[in-house]
């Protein structure tokens, strides 16, 4: 399944390394327009890629430099994947997330509601390709099982607003 497979973001790490060349070592952060750099390649673009896309994309532009490089790309840090909760909760503030993480489970993490928030007014806000989603939250209903249907899962870049 596809969707499952984690894609690079601005503020991720990536170990990239190439077999039998020891000076070919390196971690790199991906930079905020999605790009990283890499010895004799240069500037790589990684962003919403997933690490064999990286791999195959790298050592296509070494070939120039070592006959069939076997490259490999390790994820070693998932800053870019962050969720964001502001308003009033009792820790305010970007989250990483580790895995998939629910609108609960973000609240949660952030300490959960402080006694003025308003439960009936949370609302994600979500970026879409040139425009914004607003996707109402019913807490009420989360907090008592009744309807879960809006304890959607957070993307990478999601704003939970608690006024």
């Amino acid at each position: 399944d596809a969707s499952n497979i984690y894609q690079l973001r601005a503020g991720d790490v990536v170990l990239v390394s190439v077999w039998r060349e020891e000076s070919l070592q390196k971690e790199v952060r991906v930079l905020p327009d999605g790009s990283i750099t890499f010895p004799l390649v240069g500037r790589v673009e990684v962003g919403g890629l997933s690490t064999p896309e990286v791999e195959q994309r790298i050592a296509a532009k070494l070939k120039d430099f070592i006959p069939e490089p076997t490259v490999t790309v390790v994820i070693a840090g998932i800053e870019g994947n962050r969720a964001y909760v502001l308003g009033k909760v009792l820790r305010p503030g970007p989250m990483v997330m580790a895995g998939p993480t629910t609108v609960l489970q973000a609240l949660s993490m952030a300490g959960g509601l402080d006694k003025f928030a308003d439960e009936s007014a949370i609302k994600i806000v979500r970026a879409q390709a040139n425009t914004q989603e607003i996707l109402p939250v019913r807490y009420k209903d989360l907090i008592a099982g009744r309807d879960m249907s809006t304890n959607f899962l957070l993307r990478a870049g999601d704003t939970i607003l608690v006024p």
